[in-house]
């Protein structure tokens, strides 16, 4: 049965759900818009009304997948029941999970030289969403006695760019053990950098 045009969101959702399946299985330069009107069984240019190109699709799908991300990490943020130290480690652990989507489909995605500008501007939106609800945390902590640090933008920065190493790190298909040393270290740099009690955040996938 048609779709009638009352209904934009679900063909959206079909051309995403389509598209990450082929990007997941024949990668994103090996996959056409072609391919993908073929396996929905409708003509090209149904696509082009949704999306100009094979590079707005792979931004819409992007964008999703952060949306959920974002998303979860609000939610860890203005818990009323958890620590603000295990709150840091959720949101991080978050973060690096959901990157991981699909067997780090994204992951390599977002790190093909072809699509650099993407990552940048999605990493940026992420960043500006994850301040206030990061430093959210940090107040708590402070007020709380878990952190204490006396410029709590600065200690801001300092995890982001943390976070933005381990990213990078992930698709580098390095040895567990290499990877585990990381996760450690950065555990505990973000413990000094917000004052907090040695052992009392440890970051993990």
């Amino acid at each position: 049965m048609a779709r009638t045009p009352q209904d934009p969101q679900i063909r959206i959702t079909e051309i995403l759900d389509t598209a990450e399946q082929l990007f997941s299985d024949k990668g994103y330069r090996g996959t056409t818009i072609s391919d993908i009107a073929k396996t929905m069984g409708t003509a090209q240019g149904m696509l082009y009304y949704y999306f100009k190109s094979k590079e707005e699709i792979l931004e819409a799908l992007i964008n999703r997948q952060s949306t959920s991300i974002l998303s979860e990490a609000k939610n860890i943020a203005y818990s009323e029941t958890i620590a603000p130290s295990t709150k840091i480690e959720l949101v991080v652990h978050t973060v690096l999970q959901g990157v991981q989507y699909k067997g780090g489909l994204f992951l390599d995605l977002l790190h093909d030289e072809q699509q650099l500008h993407i990552k940048y501007r999605i990493s940026r939106q992420c960043n500006l969403a994850l301040t206030p609800w990061l430093l959210n945390i940090i107040d708590q902590g402070i007020e709380k006695g878990y952190f204490h640090v006396s410029h709590p933008q600065t200690a801001l920065d300092f995890i982001l760019l943390m976070l933005d190493f381990l990213i990078v790190s992930l698709p580098e298909k390095m040895p567990a053990e290499l990877l585990a040393l990381r996760l450690k270290m950065a555990g505990t740099l973000i413990e000094k950098t917000l004052g907090a009690q040695s052992g009392t955040i440890t970051i993990s996938l």
